[in-house]
């Protein structure tokens, strides 16, 4: 988490170790339930609130909390329990809004500090909202905070009956340690995070978000808020409310619909909507609401939804955080109103959202003419693209699970979607059209989770993310191929467009998954199998010998022997048949037989068949198990098999694994984060610059050793240090521009005695005299040999967005000037960082190119390992070069290191908590 920020005036009052307001503790959460609540520090202004919890507590809750009965909080103990300094003495509240938005008190969490490591801790949950995991959000958010205060251990003593407690500690993840003594039970546990501690939150986040989708797309009554019966008809948002009513009205007749200001779009006993003068005549409770007003009434009409227990709010309007400051300043004030009250948002600028659930239909959306139910969960962002993505839906006959427009996903977004689809059963495929994209680590988290179980197609910016006006999107230095890393590591299918995401999906939906990259072809001509054999080598494929031509003209005999003989041919994966008659004529025959032949046999197949387009009655059959088996169709043989070879790159991902995440033996990331702590005060702004001897002591914290060198000023010194050293030694110049320089003077190497040592040094220093050596620094190093090998570069860097981003390249100018670096966005597995090192144009040179000796790439990646674990667990890690790594037959050697600090903010941490 950030440091704190100095903003006395919020909190006046605070006392002298006091450093200030800490506004990055705020947080809008997801709870167990799925519904949200807001956790911020306590405020002197918040005494009247907190005596209102206590005296609303129940008189068992207040006795577990105190040990002794307490009707009300003295003046003395509410100054105490509000006057905290957010140092060594913090607390942090869950409120929810009150009836004129006040900020009602549902649970507190405390620390006092009670040594330099160790604060004892206590949490209280109101009556009326306990079960809903509020103990254990506010559990990690303060482990968070009193970490950041530097705190290592929390210490609860809690009675033994109150077992509700006990569990939340227990079920944490922490290491628990307890005793009993005088009839209460002492709890202790580091708070620093453990393996079992990150599943234990990444499950419960992944949990409570799909809790919260579900209840929008499973909402069984809904309420359309329209501008009212005086606004201008014709006006987008009075269009819109009237649409979504339409909609609703025609289709599941067992959700209901109420209209609040809506103009009727129908009459008479066909009409199924109730329309009300104002809100506080519609009868509760109602599931979910479509809100289409000015975006000055929003927050409003949010407000007045609560005493209706509303879950989510789908917002059509427009006018926010797109139109500038003013516009984000509404958005943020409609976020808070809604999570305060526990609802989710879909937009704004919302198209809307549509279901095909087991309890019928749900189509709260401007689409008059939705798809049918299918096995295929899609979302986009902005309105227009819904629009075109439905175009290209019914195009293709495909069946949709569910469908979200987020619009400017202000609070809901595709992570939400994912984390839902991932327990969906009623959704084999997903895909996402991203025209941004604000958390790439969690999204890289999330993605992968799910497509190791099911397939994820994306369309995302080709250059980095693009950020639509109105999108909350972190500035970013990562090079442009970082999000094409970050999609490839995370598992997903890339593709360019919308018609490319829906032709991949319509064969994962209903072809089985290739078990290898050999295709067989079928073709109505020589020339179309010179075609489809080009376009299945330029999608990865491998055509496996077996093709075959039927004339135009062939007879149903001839059809069925063929295409008998192709599907059994035991050297091929998949089948790709590609007939265009010339006279233009459908050719059922064949359409019909290899339909059956393909759901007989199970293998995926692709066509190319004129007149017949996506998911058609003419290329199904019923396979083995009485199950319906389409084979899709597409109007080029490019797109078909540009389909098939991104299904079979997919389903090689799904096959071989992506590894474990790395995690070297020794790496103590504790030790890590307690000498950044030291070199980097709370309140420090600014980068901090690590000398040699404070980076290398980092770098030992996770196993990386760095060859010691010792800095001189002339070549007395030098001869003295190459003493100590031990003959052959290096010596290099510290001026940066002539560092790692070999080839222009500044690193001479195998130095074997005095006499050489001292004539190098004279030339080394007239260089750095040249090219102004700091007279601050000492001009020289001299350093014991290493073994010889190749010369590597490995760079982490902290961005904004993306978080910590490793390059991994050979040294030296080609490298450098062709751009022959690969990258990885930590946390990364196995697999991840052998793919980093061979994915670079060079690597042959570390494997035995033309005759040279093959070296240790093993030691090699055992060094990238330990710094994407460095890295991914110190985000004030600003950046890191290790230049160069000498990689040997035997072993692989760091030269020199680099390193700064500066806090950070990551977009992604454990903690659960949505963007504000």
């Amino acid at each position: 988490m950030a440091g704190a920020e100095d903003d006395a005036s919020r909190d006046p009052g605070l006392g002298d170790g006091a450093v200030g307001y800490p506004d990055a503790w705020e947080a809008d959460v997801v709870l167990h339930d799925g519904s949200t609540t807001h956790v911020r520090p306590i405020r002197p202004s918040d005494a009247d609130a907190l005596q209102a919890f206590h005296v609303g507590q129940s008189e068992r809750s207040t006795y577990m909390r105190f040990f002794a009965p307490l009707e009300r909080l003295s003046d003395r103990d509410l100054q105490r329990l509000v006057g905290v300094d957010h140092q060594d003495r913090a607390a942090l509240l869950a409120v929810a809004s009150g009836p004129s938005g006040e900020d009602q008190i549902i649970a507190v969490a405390r620390y006092d500090r009670i040594g330099a490591d160790d604060a004892e801790v206590a949490f209280n949950v109101a009556d009326a909202h306990q079960g809903r995991g509020l103990g254990s959000v506010l559990l990690e958010h303060l482990a968070a905070a009193a970490r950041e205060r530097g705190v290592r251990r929390f210490v609860a003593e809690v009675l033994p009956q109150n077992g509700r407690m006990i569990a939340v500690f227990r079920e944490a993840g922490f290491e628990i340690r307890q005793h009993t003594d005088d009839g209460v039970v002492t709890v202790t546990f580091d708070i620093d995070p453990t393996e079992r501690s990150l599943e234990v939150m990444a499950d419960r986040e992944h949990r409570a978000e799909a809790r919260s989708v579900r209840a929008l797309l499973t909402a069984r009554s809904v309420v359309v808020i329209g501008p009212g019966r005086q606004a201008d008809p014709a006006g987008r948002d009075a269009r819109a409310a009237a649409r979504v009513v339409a909609a609703l009205e025609a289709g599941d007749p067992h959700v209901a619909v109420h209209a609040v200001g809506v103009v009727a779009t129908t009459t008479g006993p066909g009409s199924r909507a109730w329309h009300h003068d104002s809100l506080a005549d519609v009868p509760g409770p109602v599931d979910l609401a479509a809100v289409a007003v000015a975006a000055a009434r929003a927050p409003d009409v949010v407000r007045a939804l609560a005493p209706l227990g509303v879950r989510g709010v789908v917002l059509l309007s427009a006018g926010f955080a797109e139109t500038g400051a003013d516009g984000l300043e509404r958005q943020r004030a409609l976020l808070r109103s809604a999570h305060g009250l526990g609802m989710r948002v879909v937009g704004p600028g919302s198209y809307g959202l549509l279901a095909t659930g087991p309890d019928g239909p749900l189509n709260v959306s401007l689409a008059l003419d939705p798809p049918s139910a299918g096995r295929v969960g899609l979302f986009c962002q902005s309105a227009p693209m819904a629009v075109a993505m439905l175009d290209a839906v019914r195009a293709r006959r495909l069946g949709v699970s569910e469908l979200v427009s987020a619009g400017n996903r202000a609070d809901v977004s595709g992570n939400d979607l994912m984390q839902f689809w991932g327990d969906d059963e009623r959704t084999d495929v997903v895909g996402l059209h991203l025209e941004s994209i604000g958390n790439p680590r969690k999204f890289t988290r999330v993605a992968r989770r799910l497509a190791a179980v099911k397939p994820v197609v994306v369309v995302a910016g080709r250059s980095g993310p693009v950020v639509p006006a109105g999108h909350a999107v972190r500035p970013t230095h990562a090079p442009r191929r970082t999000l094409d890393e970050l999609l490839r590591q995370a598992g997903v299918i890339r593709v360019e467009d919308v018609h490319q995401l829906l032709d991949v999906a319509t064969l994962l939906a209903h072809q089985p998954l290739p078990s290898g990259r050999r295709v067989a072809l079928l073709t109505s001509s020589p020339a179309l199998t010179a075609l489809a054999a080009q376009s299945a080598a330029a999608s990865g494929l491998v055509v496996s010998g077996t093709t075959a031509v039927l004339a135009e003209d062939a007879s149903d005999a001839e059809i069925q022997v063929v295409v008998d003989a192709l599907f059994a041919d035991p050297d091929s994966d998949a089948v790709a048949v590609v007939r265009v008659p010339t006279l233009g004529e459908p050719d059922t025959d064949l359409s019909r037989a290899v339909a059956a032949a393909a759901a007989r046999t199970g293998r995926p197949t692709v066509a190319c068949l004129d007149g017949l387009q996506g998911v058609t009655a003419a290329l199904s059959a019923l396979d083995g198990d009485g199950r319906d088996r389409t084979v899709p169709a597409y109007s080029t043989p490019e797109a078909a098999l540009r389909a098939l070879g991104r299904a079979a790159r997919y389903a090689r991902w799904r096959r071989d694994g992506r590894g474990r995440p790395v995690r070297p033996e020794g790496a103590d990331t504790r030790a890590a984060r307690r000498l950044v702590g030291e070199r980097l005060p709370a309140g420090l702004t600014g980068t901090v610059p690590l000398d040699q001897d404070a980076t290398a002591r980092l770098l030992a914290c996770v196993g990386v050793e760095v060859l010691p060198a010792v800095r001189v000023h002339d070549a007395d010194e030098a001869v003295a240090a190459a003493v100590r050293i031990g003959w052959p030694v290096a010596l290099k110049t510290t001026v940066p521009a002539l560092r790692h320089r070999a080839d222009l003077g500044g690193v001479r190497l195998d130095i074997g005695d005095e006499q050489e040592l001292r004539v190098d040094v004279a030339e080394v220093l007239a260089l750095a005299s040249v090219h102004r050596a700091d007279p601050d620094e000492a001009p020289l190093e001299v350093q014991a040999m290493a073994p010889h090998g190749s010369s590597c570069v490995i760079r982490s860097v902290e961005d904004p967005l993306f978080g910590p981003v490793i390059s991994f390249g050979l040294a030296g100018d080609a490298s450098d000037l062709l751009g022959d670096v690969t990258y990885g966005v930590p946390p990364l597995t196995d697999v991840d960082v052998a793919e980093l090192v061979r994915a670079a144009r060079a690597a042959p040179r570390l494997f035995g190119y033309r005759g040279l000796p093959a070296l240790d790439v093993d030691a090699l990646e055992d060094v990238i390992a330990r710094v994407s674990v460095l890295a991914d667990a110190l985000p004030e890690l600003r950046s890191l070069e290790l230049n160069p790594v000498v990689v040997s037959e035997q072993g692989a050697v760091v030269l020199g290191a680099r390193a700064s600090l500066a806090h950070a903010d990551r977009t992604d941490t454990p903690l659960r908590r949505l963007r504000r």
